[in-house]
C-alpha cells in the first residue's frame, strides 16, 4: 500500500468519524487514482466505514449526544433509501451514477462557499 492510499483512508475515517461523510475522499481516490470504477469503489466506501461508523457510534452513544427515538425513525427511512439507490445504481450503471456523484459534490461545494451563517454559537454564561 503507498502513502496517498494511506493518507485517503485516513482522511477519510478522520471526515467519517466526524460524521462529515468521508466517503467523497474515499470514492474520489479510489475511482480518480487507482482506476477502480465507481461502482467498486462504492462499495468498497460502504464496507469502509461499517467499522467506522460501528466506533463512532460507540463513542458518541458514551457520550449522550445520540437521540436514539429519532435516530432509529431516519435509521428505518435510511435503510429504504439505501434500497431504492441500490436500484437505481443498478438501474443508472457506474457512468452516470459517478457524473451524478460529481454534480452532487459540487452542489453542495458551491451551497457550502456561498450559504449564510445564520446560527451562532452562544458563549456559555459565567
Amino acid at each position: 500500500m503507498n502513502i496517498p492510499s494511506l493518507l485517503a483512508g485516513l482522511f477519510s475515517g478522520i471526515l467519517g468519524g466526524m460524521g462529515l461523510g468521508g466517503g467523497g475522499i474515499l470514492i474520489i481516490y479510489l475511482s480518480l487514482f487507482t482506476d477502480t470504477k465507481q461502482l467498486t469503489s462504492q462499495g468498497i466506501n460502504l464496507l469502509f466505514f461499517v467499522p467506522i461508523g460501528l466506533l463512532a457510534v460507540i463513542v458518541y452513544a458514551f457520550k449522550k449526544q445520540i437521540k436514539w427515538k429519532i435516530t432509529l425513525k431516519f435509521a428505518g427511512f435510511g435503510l429504504l433509501g439505501s434500497v431504492i439507490g441500490l436500484c437505481l445504481t443498478d438501474f443508472l450503471g457506474g457512468k452516470i451514477t459517478g457524473k451524478l456523484f460529481g454534480l452532487l459534490l459540487i452542489i453542495l461545494g458551491l451551497l457550502e462557499i456561498f450559504k449564510r451563517n445564520t446560527k451562532t454559537v452562544e458563549k456559555p454564561k459565567e
